[in-house]
């Protein structure tokens, strides 16, 4: 690691798995927190899924939703892709001194619109203002909690032969995020920020044999898959052909510099299901309003033991890695 910690280390890449493992996990190594996942399975009279998140967006407000909105789906998100079912969320704000009122006032009722639409309560907080020029705006952490409903997802069920899939367009919240804080056109670029607890209930309800669903926030789909198969005797197989991406994305990624595969989303899930029941799940999520893009992007095979290959539209191959760097900063 290096000697201070830099941008990078907040990136979802290389260099936060490097944080996480050398210096967090072997401070308060438990069962639960080694599991690495997006939330914490917890033991007690109820099996309890707990996850937090802390939310530094910039800009607060982008076309698709806020600071609020995001808030609220990026933990409802992960306790649902452990496979709990969320009921309660904390909520901490830390507001700079001058923040003003009318904008928290709309970030508030963002909060808790979006909480309405997950199913979830919002039943403690806590709040806390810094001087002026230290808090950059709006600061929200949030905590959640729901009841373990469909145990044992994890990428070390993932079996030769099943498939990728990607619940709609790849790249959105990230591309939407860069265009609104460059102040270049937007066009029909939205962030795809949403609750996905309905459709992680709709792809556990339809099949068996799902192995692992997790939301490619910070760092992307690519990074996301890297991380299925690191130190893993298996790999991932892609069709770039198969990959949704939305022609408008695809565009401004060029002119911005950026990779879809490496842009946030906060509105999507990877599954990895057994091949015999893919068009089961597939058809579950495409009766969802989250899942209407649905598509099988790959499968899992021993070709690549531990790495993510993408078979290129021009017959080639190309290997991906975990993003190496920040692409975007601030970006959740």
């Amino acid at each position: 690691m290096d000697d201070i910690i830099t941008l990078d280390y907040g990136s979802g890449g290389n260099k936060t798995s490097r944080l996480i493992e050398n210096l967090i996990v072997p401070a308060f190594s438990n069962p639960a927190l080694d599991a690495l996942g997006d939330g914490a399975i917890l033991p007690g009279a109820e099996k309890l899924v707990f996850s937090t998140d802390s939310f530094v967006v910039d800009p607060l407000f982008f076309p698709g939703g806020d600071i609020g909105k995001l808030s609220v789906c990026g933990t409802v998100n992960d306790v649902a892709v452990c496979g709990g079912v969320p009921q309660y969320l904390s909520c901490a704000l830390v507001i700079e001194e001058g923040f003003s009122t009318e904008q928290l006032r709309r970030i508030i009722t963002s909060i808790r619109d979006a909480a309405a639409r997950a199913g979830v309560s919002v039943v403690t907080g806590d709040t806390k203002v810094v001087e002026r020029g230290r808090g950059d705006g709006l600061y929200i952490n949030t905590a959640g909690i729901g009841f373990l409903q469909y145990p044992g997802l994890s990428p070390e069920k993932m079996r030769e032969g099943d498939d990728v899939i990607v619940s709609g367009t790849v790249g959105d919240h990230g591309t939407a995020i860069m265009l609104a804080r460059s102040g270049m056109m937007q066009g029909d670029i939205r962030s795809d920020c949403a609750p996905l607890n309905g459709l992680c209930a709709a792809i556990l309800q339809s099949a068996d044999t799902v192995r692992v669903l997790r939301d490619p926030t910070r760092g992307g789909v690519a990074t996301t898959l890297c991380e299925f198969v690191e130190r893993s005797s298996l790999g991932i197989e892609l069709e770039e052909s198969a990959l949704p991406i939305r022609g408008e994305v695809s565009a401004a990624c060029g002119l911005l510099g950026l990779e879809p595969l490496y842009c946030a989303n906060e509105g999507k899930l990877l599954c990895v299901v057994a091949h015999e029941e893919s068009k089961k799940v597939l058809s579950a999520m495409r009766a969802t309003e989250e899942g209407r893009d649905a598509a099988v992007i790959g499968r899992v095979t021993s070709r690549y033991p531990g790495r993510v290959v993408m078979r290129t539209s021009f017959g080639g191959s190309r290997v991906l890695q975990k993003l190496s760097g920040a692409q975007l900063p601030r970006i959740c």
